[in-house]
């Protein structure tokens, strides 16, 4: 006989087809959903070797089909099987009361209990029947559960016919049968697996018996490749934007290369365009991104405001075209080498802050491309790269931008020779160009040796190093003289030009230093818990003699803030312009509570200190106060955490010098249930910041919960960011409200936007990005993030690669 082979793959068709247009990266939860299965699994059904469907699918192509009834009937060509049918197939099952098979005519009809079952999906169905010669099959009143995902529903007839298929009167749902929160309903659904397309007539959702969107025709994928088409758009709000319209659409070109073009509508400021190309090889991949408009109303309106100038340099002009561009790419040469490259460009440096919605647009006052060929081995990395920056603050000045460096070419090298013994060189070579100052050419050269003597609980590692940078300075030094006091080029005294009276000055100095710790711990007991407590003991010695450095131009060098990193640094500043005389010591303590049974940190705690035994003359502008002879602030940090839901921290700069606080930062978190939390912060820097920050996720009740941030500078008395909303949840639908109040500009204006999104699991999200917005202003929101490292309130978006549009969207 021959078996019946063509059903068993038929009931795929529903999977690819009602689901598909739910593609969703997003992790959804399902916790507030029914336990039980809206079908249940098939007791006669075989159980799955693997949860992998994909391997259940490769495995039973090679495997055989059994047949199996009660009875048998029939004539030889007429096969009549009775009684609990059975055809099996690898992980496949098909099930039914009656099956009749003509091998004559190569038909088949099954009846009463029709049900199928395999490792991604279970349908029951009233009958069905086919004709395997001319690869036509019909399924009659089906309802299905998908397994590997969640979703269910139903259609009235499936009529299939070789690659082609169609479904009439077609139900989907990740919701509960009983409690329908949405629903999607069509007419008609076509579709080609050959072609992994299919096509929905008269679609329809609805949320509860509300219809809220109908589609008359809708195309779509029904499978992993890649096809032109429509996105889900971005909508937004804001007083800035007005309303916000983006509308992707996709252009699948080719296998390794795609675009997508996002024609953007903005009432309150016009139409823009915007584009991406995505390529991939298989030595490397690309973007390229950009967003143009021809005319931009918000830049009229500004001009209209009392006091604006429209002689200020950074002030474009009101009729000028605004775009943005950028380029991130990667090529492997092989193993060890590897070309980058990061560009963007902006028509005016307003940009940022007027196609920004987060604080990152205003904090950044320029942005840098950059490309490069990099390359790193065991003991070694290397590079030749090329950086240039572009003004993105509108009220700074092209001057103030730091040097393009056109090149860098860079080699570090440390390889241990015996157990005892490391040596290395750090060389860097670059040539200083700007548009608006005298450039110049350094060499920085930077061989060390150090001994890392070490036991099992203590170590000593002396180092020394000898330090060669020189210069080729270019242009008169008269202006170098000027940008080293802050002056113009004809206010430079003879004293101010005898500092610079070498075009190609250099320095040499060695640098001596010796870091030594020591490692005790003891077990113990807190609340009849084992813990490990530890107590770090480090001291850092740093030797290195005077040189004077005044007739050195700053390039990229600038004195770091003082935090604990510095405490073991053998350089105050960031870059070879200036090396520090030092001789110096410091002496920093740690000390840390583990819990044996899984290494949670109940307590870690440092506190240490730099002692000056002279004078540090080094300094990088003449207005830098030099380090006297006498002991830095006290550097403290802790963080306890009394319960495993409660996390308390701050960190404390004291100066002994001036008997006053550097820094105060204290900070709270409080975790509620599986996703809740509570945050609450203070950060004061002497004579530079004062905010306070909090914000929150508590869940009211399982479905509802509330949000909010309160972020104020206490320096200017000011609100930053203010956030308010609600949220909903359900097993399948879920709601969220947020009013949010920010600064725009750098003027201190405010933007008031509403977000609104509804979120249909499973099957996507209409609205505004809320969880952007609350992700980055509630830390925690993820509980993940906690984990992991945060996302800032001032950097762009996770998600986002642009650094010239962190959240397009409001």
């Amino acid at each position: 006989m021959r078996p019946v082979l063509r059903l068993l793959p038929l009931p795929f068709s529903i999977a690819l087809c009602l689901p598909a247009m739910a593609a969703d990266d997003k992790p959804e939860s399902w916790a507030l959903c029914p336990v039980q299965d809206v079908i249940p699994a098939f007791s006669e059904a075989p159980n799955s070797t693997t949860d992998n469907a994909q391997a259940q699918r490769d495995q039973r192509a090679e495997q055989p089909t059994s047949i199996e009834g009660d009875a048998l009937g029939g004539t030889e060509s007429n096969l009549e099987y009775s009684g609990d049918v059975a055809l099996v197939r690898g992980d496949q099952f098909l099930g039914a009361d009656n099956l009749k098979y003509d091998q004559e005519k190569d038909t088949y009809v099954a009846d009463g209990h029709v049900r199928y079952q395999d490792a991604g999906l279970r349908v029951i169905a009233d009958s069905a029947r086919g004709d395997q010669n001319a690869d036509s099959h019909q399924i009659d009143n089906v309802r299905y559960q998908l397994v590997s995902r969640r979703g269910n529903g139903g259609a009235d007839r499936i009529n299939l016919k070789g690659p082609e298929g169609e479904l009439l009167h077609s139900t989907y749902s990740t919701c509960d049968p009983e409690d329908r929160r949405w629903e999607l309903r069509s007419r008609r659904i076509d579709v080609n697996t050959d072609k992994g397309w299919g096509v929905a007539r008269g679609a329809t959702i609805r949320i509860g018996k509300i219809p809220v969107m109908y589609v008359p025709w809708l195309k779509f994928p029904i499978d992993d490749r890649r096809h032109t088409g429509l996105l889900y758009p971005a909508i937004g709000q804001s007083g800035r934007n007005g309303f916000d319209y983006k509308q992707p659409i996709y252009l699948n070109l080719a296998p390794n290369y795609d675009a997508t073009i996002s024609p953007r509508i903005m009432t309150n400021r016009g139409f823009q365009l915007g584009g991406e190309f995505r390529y991939l090889y298989e030595g490397g991949r690309g973007t390229f991104k950009g967003e143009w408009m021809q005319s931009d109303d918000l830049l009229k309106d500004r001009a209209s405001e009392p006091g604006y100038n429209p002689a200020h340099p950074n002030n474009p002009d009101p009729d000028d075209s605004r775009g943005v561009f950028g380029f991130a790419g990667v090529h492997s040469l092989n193993r060890n080498w590897q070309a980058q490259a990061k560009l963007t460009w902006i028509s005016d440096a307003r940009y940022t802050e007027d196609f920004s919605n987060a604080l990152y647009g205003l904090s950044a006052t320029s942005i840098t491309s950059t490309a490069g060929l990099y390359g790193a081995g065991e003991y070694w990395s290397a590079g030749v790269m090329a950086d240039s920056w572009q003004l993105s603050d509108y009220t700074g000045s092209e001057r103030n931008l730091p040097y393009n460096r056109l090149p860098r070419i860079y080699a570090n090298l440390e390889k241990p020779f015996g157990r005892w013994l490391s040596a290395g060189v750090n060389v860097e070579a670059v040539h200083f160009q700007h548009n608006e100052k005298p450039g110049a050419d350094r060499l920085d050269i930077k061989p060390f040796v150090s001994m890392p003597l070490q036991g099992a609980a203590w170590y000593i590692t002396p180092t020394l190093a000898w330090r060669h940078t020189e210069y080729r300075l270019e242009g008169d030094l008269r202006e170098h003289a000027a940008i080293a006091y802050g002056v113009r080029p004809d206010q430079v005294t003879p004293a101010m030009l005898a500092t610079f009276n070498d075009a190609s000055p250099s320095r040499s100095l060695p640098i001596a230093s010796l870091d030594a710790g020591l490692y005790f711990d003891r077990e113990t007991e807190i609340k009849d818990s084992p813990y490990l407590h530890t107590l770090e003991p480090r001291l850092y010695y740093l030797n290195a003699p005077y040189r004077d450095q005044d007739g050195i131009p700053l390039f990229d060098t600038r004195a770091f803030s003082f935090s604990w990193g510095q405490l073991f640094r053998d350089n105050r500043y960031s870059g070879p312009d200036r090396q520090t005389d030092a001789n110096q010591l410091t002496l920093a303590l740690s000390t840390r509570f583990l819990r044996q049974s899984d290494g949670f940190e109940r307590l870690s705690a440092s506190i240490g200190q730099i002692i000056y035994f002279d004078d540090s003359r080094v300094t990088t502008t003449p207005n830098e106060v030099p380090v006297e002879q006498s002991k830095s602030a006290w550097v403290a940090d802790t963080t306890y955490s009394p319960t495993d839901r409660w996390t308390i921290g701050a960190s404390y700069q004291w100066d002994p010098k001036i008997r006053r606080e550097n820094l105060i930062s204290t900070r709270a978190r409080y975790l509620i249930g599986d996703d809740g939390v509570v945050n609450l912060s203070y950060r004061k820097r002497r004579d530079l910041l004062e905010e306070a920050d909090f914000s929150f996720l508590y869940p009211v009740t399982p479905s509802w919960s509330v949000v909010g941030r309160y972020y104020r500078s206490l320096e200017t008395d000011s609100l930053l960011e203010g956030i308010a909303g609600v949220q909903w949840d359900s097993c399948c639908l879920a709601v969220r409200a947020v009013v949010r109040r920010y600064v725009r500009n750098r003027e201190g204006d405010m933007n008031n936007s509403i977000q609104v999104e509804f979120i249909l699991k499973g099957l996507g999200s209409a609205g505004q990005n809320t969880e952007r917005t609350l992700r980055r202003g509630i830390l925690g929101y993820y509980r993940d993030d906690l984990y992991l490292v945060p996302p800032s309130n001032t950097r762009p978006d996770p998600d986002d690669d642009d650094n010239y549009a962190p959240d397009p969207i409001p």
